[in-house]
């Protein structure tokens, strides 16, 4: 072109839709495969509700046939471990620790007479916490011999409020926390996998777990199973505002490493279920957030990212440094002093639109607000590099 020569095209328009062709063949086939994965992931999930009910029918008639004993004297509850029976409860009686362990995790107390149990007792005082641990995360809670069956929904659902309250908490914390919290969520997988309020908190304790991991395979893995996670939820809970926003969140970690159309596809796709979750509960101002920030990132799009968009989709990704100042500032108006990278991204915007004094006010109020997170920390590195501008 600096001697005068005329540029051609890249692709004449045979080359451009056979490879288009091509790439919605790939994309079909990619579908066909995810159904298939959805399809074998559906199959386990009855199994092992087929199991569940077996094993709780086998429970309840062992039950029936044990009250029918006669005993010589009355049994305290934390005793009561003659009959063949799985035992697990979140209340604070004493979980029952036979040193019988099936495969799924479940503790299984032998049929035994109180001769044999009064023998044993000093052993079983030794089973260490781990193990009580164990207990309590990977068994269904079935009921205890002496409770009625009526109370087994109230005391799951106990336990499940406990247990969400647990994840929040440690959410909100350190590192090591969230590590915690992950793990936590995942011990508790096979007892609440079909609840709402479980699964979307595991999605996003995938996405502490991508933001803590340096390793591209590992982000790559605990992104890809969070979103497969909701991919399932989403097909029951269409209007939960949480199961949209961290199924947002995980398209974008997951699409982090991927080629410009990848990325692009991705886009579109967050931008989607941000507003439907913006729809379910339109005063959070996380949502706005994540808005805020795909508006900007949007409206810096690069030459290439903008001609991607134009040749392979229909509709353009439009958005303005405008449009991310009102989400960002929308978050201040729902929580002032939400974040220190929301404060630090309207300063940015300021700064896009030709404002240098509102720029400046809002760097001084973002470096106001304390850092906790890594994005926290990036936010800071961001704000003495327009500091020093």
């Amino acid at each position: 072109a600096g001697h005068g020569a005329v540029p051609s095209p890249l692709l004449r328009q045979e080359e451009h839709l056979e490879l288009l062709e091509r790439l919605d063949f790939v994309v079909r086939n990619v579908a066909e495969l995810r159904k298939e994965v959805e399809e074998l992931r559906n199959s386990l999930q009855d199994l092992a509700v087929e199991i569940v009910g077996e094993v709780r029918t086998h429970l309840e008639e062992t039950q029936r046939v044990t009250r029918r004993r006669k005993f010589p004297f009355s049994r305290e509850r934390s005793d009561s471990t003659g009959s063949s029976s799985i035992y697990f409860t979140t209340s604070s009686g004493k979980p029952n620790t036979d040193d019988g362990e099936s495969e799924g995790g479940y503790t299984t107390a032998n049929a035994e007479s109180d001769y044999d149990r009064e023998s044993e007792r000093e052993s079983e005082d030794e089973v260490s916490c781990d193990t009580v641990r164990t207990v309590r995360r990977d068994s269904l809670e079935l009921v205890p011999e002496d409770d009625s069956p009526l109370l087994l929904d109230s005391s799951l659902e106990e336990g499940l409020g406990q247990l969400l309250e647990q994840a929040d908490r440690l959410h909100s914390g350190d590192e090591q926390d969230r590590r915690e919290g992950f793990q936590l969520l995942l011990n508790n997988k096979l007892a609440y996998a079909g609840q709402r309020e479980f699964l979307w908190r595991l999605a996003r304790a995938h996405c502490d777990m991508w933001e803590l991991t340096e390793d591209e395979e590992e982000k790559r893995s605990y992104a890809t199973g969070g979103k497969e996670e909701l991919e399932l939820a989403l097909q029951k809970w269409d209007q939960s505002a949480e199961c949209h926003q961290w199924f947002a969140i995980l398209c974008g970690q997951v699409s982090e490493r991927e080629s410009i159309p990848k990325r692009i596809q991705a886009g579109y796709v967050f931008k989607e279920h941000i507003d439907k979750a913006i729809a379910l509960k339109p005063q959070d101002p996380q949502l706005y957030y994540l808005l805020g920030r795909w508006c900007y990132q949007v409206a810096h799009l690069g030459w290439l990212e903008k001609r991607t968009v134009s040749a392979l989709f229909e509709a353009p990704l439009t958005a303005t440094v405008q449009d991310a100042l009102q989400n960002f500032l929308r978050v201040e108006e729902l929580s002032p002093g939400f974040s220190k990278a929301g404060r630090v991204y309207i300063a940015k915007c300021y700064r896009d639109l030709g404002n240098a004094s509102a720029a400046v006010l809002w760097m001084d109020l973002a470096a106001e607000l304390p850092g906790y997170t890594k994005e926290d920390a990036e936010s800071e590195r961001e704000l003495e590099k327009m500091r020093s501008v």
